[in-house]
């Protein structure tokens, strides 16, 4: 793996382990085992440029790994609770859901800084995008599939919030029998 990208992995992982503000330049530097000038070689605005990269490495990660989970299955209903059932075996073998959720970065970062904001929007775009262009062919109206694809996104991505803060995956267990509502027009 070359320098920039174990950077970005590395970096990432400590982003959505501790937020933003909870990780120092240093902590970085010492985890990716580089020196200042290599990071700033890769990242020459710094920390929030790097931020943003990790975002856009998420951003390739999960959409990539939910297109083939909508791919694999004929309707929007069945991917989505395949999708939610992968999230949770991942919850409980891992006790955490690493790649998925960056719901603290834009709570943290959001407010404070636009490039970083619209990185995170263009990432819950991106999702949104693909659960409502299954659900456009599988016959819904543009309108209707936008505000489920907005629904199915922000009950996942609270379901994942609230898994890590109880410490169970019975949240995304609960969405995943209340989703299939949505889906009857």
């Amino acid at each position: 793996m070359n320098t920039k990208l174990l950077i970005i992995d590395i970096a990432t992982t400590l982003f959505q382990q501790k937020g933003y503000l909870g990780v120092g330049l240093n902590e970085i530097l010492k985890a990716c085992n580089i020196s200042k000038g290599s990071l700033y070689h890769h990242f020459p605005k710094g920390k929030e440029e790097l931020l943003i990269a990790c975002l856009q490495s998420m951003n390739e990660e999960v959409t990539t790994d939910i297109e083939e989970i909508f791919k694999q299955y004929q309707t929007t209903q069945e991917a989505t609770q395949a999708m939610i059932g992968k999230l949770v075996e991942d919850f409980e073998r891992e006790d955490t859901i690493a790649g998925y959720t960056f719901s603290s970065i834009v709570s943290e970062m959001a407010s404070l800084s636009e490039p970083v904001r619209n990185a995170c929007s263009l990432l819950y775009t991106k999702i949104q995008g693909i659960y409502s262009n299954k659900l456009v062919a599988e016959g819904f109206s543009k309108e209707t599939a936008n505000s489920i694809a907005l629904m199915i996104t922000a009950s996942i991505e609270g379901g994942l919030m609230l898994c890590l803060t109880q410490k169970s995956s019975n949240p995304l267990k609960i969405i995943s029998h209340v989703l299939p509502n949505l889906f009857k027009e």
